[in-house]
């Protein structure tokens, strides 16, 4: 499969089975899509083909430029560079027989918030049930099953998450000392994050983070009037001026790597990009800007008619970064950051975040879930850390779910960047677990198709 596209001055070709990324001039760009169905009818004698490519080219361009890119196609076609064949699928046949292992866990520290988040999915940090603390006991519980279902794996991940994780603060700091008391008897290292809105950071906390925290990742929406209308306190004041000192703080402190500050743009700032330079202007350099995912019915649901105007934000955003980067004040914007020469292995690419797998949330009582969007919705309690996982049937059905049976991504250059895009936000629009969220996929491939041709602009 080849997928062509043309953005901000470059040529992108992309044979998706085998990964290669080919910058070609308009000439190759041209001849790509007549030469495909051949190979793919089996057609590898490079005299039949530049036969053909030059009657159908006629007169575009000279003959003796079309003999040689065909040659030159073809030669990558020969080194499996162009026009792979699809050898991934039957990777997954045995993967419910696939014996996983646990290692991630995401705590949900505090169901409890001290903001009013307009598009919070967890309904102000409560997930639709009680506000409620995790206890240190079931916080050590958490850990436990984590350590006794992770085989042989060292690394493992912990991210304390909520509502709002800082108002459990004391529980936090108990847990990652119980966590580093379980690595050299259990030859383990865990790798804690923290995702906080930032009201309560202080000097304390931030110097615990820096020496403890792996990533810390900072939530704040973009330009004040932005930010202040979607994440106001309970009160109704706006958050920013009481976040972005701090927030700063904590970047700078950490030598402007490993944290994020992360914002959700919605239908009121389509202009997004706007908020995302806004962040570097303010000297953030690694920002995270996502689309907001909810049902149509909310007024600040993202629309399909709204898709046009966000793909030029994407592309205006990618032309901007390159601009900056030529100028010595570039910054990392999390979607458009990809591996092309390593990258997630295959099963990943196949299978995803391993949620439901791999990859569980666990609540302040104890409960199970496939990930933290699926906590609160009982028909997805896989168990609890006391018993652990009981309903395998269901940890099963995330085991089976990847590219291949999601009819959607069959044909999708994007699969094996995205995985077959989340769980959640297929069963939250389309009652199951295997489909697709359109819209979210439509940017995704925007977001992949931005991020290689930057790969083009800075040669790597």
């Amino acid at each position: 499969m080849i997928h062509q596209y043309k953005n901000n001055g470059y040529n992108i070709v992309m044979d998706v089975n085998s990964g290669s990324v080919h910058v070609v001039d308009e000439l190759v760009y041209d001849i790509i899509p007549l030469i495909e169905p051949l190979v793919e009818d089996g057609v590898k004698d490079v005299e039949t083909v530049r036969s053909a490519v030059l009657n159908l080219t006629g007169d575009s361009y000279p003959a003796g430029e079309v003999s040689e890119a065909v040659e030159e196609v073809m030669e990558l076609a020969a080194a499996g560079q162009l026009f792979a064949p699809d050898v991934y699928e039957s990777y997954v046949f045995d993967f419910k027989k696939r014996k996983t292992v646990v290692k991630a866990l995401c705590l949900h520290i505090a169901h409890d918030c001290n903001l009013a988040c307009r598009y919070c999915f967890a309904g102000e940090g409560e997930y639709h049930g009680k506000r409620e603390l995790m206890s240190p006991e079931v916080g050590k519980k958490a850990l436990d099953f984590l350590v006794a279902n992770s085989g042989s794996r060292v690394n493992l991940e912990v991210d304390f998450f909520g509502g709002e994780p800082l108002l459990n603060w004391e529980t936090v700091r108990e847990l990652v000392a119980y966590g580093r008391s379980l690595e050299e008897p259990y030859n383990k290292k865990f790798r804690f994050t923290l995702t906080t809105n930032g009201v309560l950071l202080n000097d304390e906390i931030q110097e615990f983070a820096n020496r403890e925290m792996a990533n810390v990742v900072l939530s704040i929406d973009g330009r004040k009037e932005i930010h202040d209308a979607m994440r106001p306190f309970r009160g109704g004041q706006g958050s920013y001026d009481v976040i972005v000192p701090k927030f700063r703080k904590v970047a700078d402190s950490r030598g402007q790597t490993d944290y994020y500050v992360r914002g959700t743009f919605t239908r009121e700032n389509l202009d997004f990009s706007e908020d995302v330079l806004h962040l570097a202007d303010l000297g953030f350099e690694q920002i995270s800007v996502e689309p907001v995912v909810a049902q149509p019915s909310e007024p600040y649901a993202i629309r399909q008619e709204d898709l046009p105007f966000l793909m030029e934000q994407y592309d205006r955003l990618a032309g901007e970064m390159i601009k900056r980067r030529r100028e010595g004040k570039g910054f990392n914007f999390f979607h458009f950051m990809i591996d092309l020469q390593g990258g997630p292995c295959v099963v990943k690419r196949l299978s995803g975040c391993g949620s439901g797998t791999e990859y569980l949330a666990v609540t302040p009582g104890g409960d199970l879930y496939p990930c933290h969007q699926f906590v609160g919705n009982e028909k997805f309690l896989l168990g609890n850390v006391n018993e652990g996982i009981v309903r395998t049937e269901l940890s099963d059905e995330f085991k089976c779910c990847n590219v291949y049976a999601k009819e959607k991504c069959r044909s999708c250059f994007a699969r094996f960047y995205c995985s077959g895009g989340c769980a959640a936000n297929s069963y939250n629009f389309h009652g199951n677990i295997n489909d697709a969220y359109d819209i979210g996929c439509e940017l995704q491939r925007k977001r992949i198709e931005c991020a290689i041709m930057l790969k083009a602009a800075s040669g790597e």
